[in-house]
């Protein structure tokens, strides 16, 4: 099993349907967002893929256990709505479960992986998020996704394959053995800062400490990326997985969360899938997601995760080696400004002149610096630097 020539060179970008939508997603809804890519210029900044999360599916399959579409909800088919989405110059995804029941219930692809591959070639599928919930008849993880990949591998179109397991098996370490370009590291993220013990999913910083406390670096490169989870980036109570699921969302992600949850993910070269209902995104949303120094952090061509440099109460550093130099995040956690300090010396910025160029990724000041970086950051924000040798 091989990855398809060229298939996610970069973090993959796009929409999908679950965090603004849940299983109440119509073709409505995917068309609504095709449109919207293109008008609020989301398309142009990257964010190419369309993907149609759980529900689509109709409660049963067909005589020969094909996929059928849900004919209330999506009373056009698949195949039709993938040519919507290529007309307007997006890429069309969709999902399935590597079990017999998708976690909303509906049919999946267990023991049916060549059928419905072909099945996604034919409808004009270019990503699959491939999940892990129903029935998995005692078969192991790299068994379940290794029957995808190799099904994948075997149709005569490129898609693009997300392995959503959750991190349970470690997926970092055999999820591009198995045709993987991308593979969950962590739980459900929700739109919240934190949750607490008996809540689902994960908030903004929780996932940010779950991946600080795995030694998964190596593991990504072009072509295969660890996935921290869908942006909830301007997201709150009204979302429709925060409708969905026991989580208790009391208020919207701020501003200043909203720009961390955006900055480590780019930092950490992560899959780029907006979560939220573009028919209601604010401007600030959009400049957040549209911020083009981040995204040219999380879509640099070498590939490379972001990493912490030092972990200190509420203060911390992180950097990330880029092509020219690197990217240097200052994370105030805690509920007070407070100003954060390091040195280049420090951090993964390569070290081989006497100054560096500094640009703020924020505000688009620049500045240059014999080696040390600070600022004075604001209760759960994140200032971001690109640091390059002068």
């Amino acid at each position: 099993m091989t990855e398809a020539a060229g298939l996610a060179g970069t973090p993959p970008m796009g929409w999908n349907s679950w965090n603004a939508h849940s299983c109440a997603v119509t073709e409505a809804d995917i068309r609504a967002a095709a449109d919207a890519l293109v008008e609020t210029g989301l398309r142009d900044a990257g964010y190419e893929y369309v993907v149609v999360d759980d529900c689509w599916m109709a409660d049963d399959t067909d005589d020969q256990g094909r996929l059928r579409a849900d004919p209330a909800d999506f009373p056009s088919g698949i195949a039709a709505l993938a040519d919507y989405v290529h007309d307007s110059g997006l890429r069309f995804g969709l999902y399935s479960s590597a079990g017999t029941r998708t976690c909303q219930g509906y049919p999946a692809t267990l023991g049916r992986e060549r059928l419905h591959a072909e099945q996604f070639a034919d409808w004009g599928v270019d990503f699959l998020k491939y999940d892990n919930c129903g029935d998995h008849r005692n078969r192991d993880a790299v068994s379940r996704y290794g029957a995808m990949g190799d099904a994948l591998a075997a149709v005569d179109r490129d898609i693009v394959y997300s392995i959503c397991e959750w991190g349970q098996s470690a997926p970092w370490q055999w999820g591009r053995n198995v045709g993987g370009n991308c593979w969950r590291v962590t739980d459900d993220a929700v739109a919240k800062w934190q949750t607490s013990g008996d809540e689902f999913g994960l908030g903004v910083a929780d996932i940010i400490d779950r991946v600080a406390g795995l030694d998964i670096a190596a593991a990504q490169a072009p072509g295969g990326w660890s996935d921290p989870d869908m942006l909830q980036v301007g997201n709150g109570p009204e979302s429709g997985q925060s409708q969905h699921e026991p989580t208790d969302v009391e208020r919207p992600l701020s501003n200043a969360e909203n720009r961390t949850h955006f900055a480590f993910w780019c930092l950490l070269g992560a899959p780029l899938f907006v979560g939220t209902d573009l028919a209601d995104c604010s401007a600030d949303v959009l400049d957040i997601l549209t911020n083009e120094d981040l995204l040219q952090i999380d879509q640099d061509p070498l590939g490379l995760q972001g990493t912490p440099d030092r972990r200190d109460g509420d203060a911390e550093v992180w950097s990330k080696r880029l092509r020219d130099g690197a990217a240097v995040a200052l994370w105030n956690r805690g509920e007070r400004a407070t100003d954060i300090s390091t040195h280049v010396v420090d951090t993964s910025v390569p070290t081989a002149g006497e100054r560096y160029a500094v640009r703020d990724c924020w505000t688009g000041e620049a500045w240059e610096t014999p080696g040390e970086l600070s600022a004075t950051v604001e209760p759960r924000d994140t200032a971001v630097f690109r640091v390059t040798p002068a």
